[in-house]
């Protein structure tokens, strides 16, 4: 009975994570600056890349990234309760950040028309949670595998 009142917990508190990252998306235009944002809701096909503090974009990327993240590594620890994975996981998401940052600002530099889906695909990347979206299944699958 407790072990189920336990699993119950930990399920409502990956919910109210789960809900945190769903906030952030929601109320991205308030909380970040971002002026890619409404360029690739609209112009992205036909217009320029949109004025923009190239300093304060990176600030916020940066800060939106670490957010996702810490978010993510918390409901990563709360589903598998092992710290080897949370290292683990916390390792991979450096290598994101160390690979998609330079990866951005070298796009952002260098734009062209032609080449907007991959600024477009590298700022997703970084600034929502896909990666645990990657990550749960693929450790789901490593918990089964190492139970047999």
């Amino acid at each position: 009975m407790e072990k189920k009142i336990k699993k119950r917990y930990r399920s409502v508190q990956i919910g109210v994570l789960v809900i945190i990252l769903a906030a952030i998306r929601l109320f991205e235009d308030m909380l970040f600056y971002d002026p890619l944002i409404l360029f690739f809701r609209s112009s992205y096909l036909t217009g320029e890349l949109p004025e923009m503090n190239m300093g304060l974009l990176l600030i916020n990327l940066v800060m939106r990234f670490l957010l996702n993240t810490g978010i993510s590594l918390l409901i990563i620890l709360l589903a598998f309760r092992d710290i080897q994975i949370l290292k683990f996981a916390a390792i991979l998401y450096g290598i994101l950040f160390l690979a998609g940052i330079p990866s951005f600002i070298f796009l952002l530099s260098n734009y062209e028309h032609e080449h907007y889906l991959a600024l477009f695909y590298v700022r997703r990347f970084l600034i929502h949670p896909i990666f645990i979206i990657i990550l749960l299944p693929a450790f789901y699958y490593y918990k089964l595998r190492s139970y047999e």
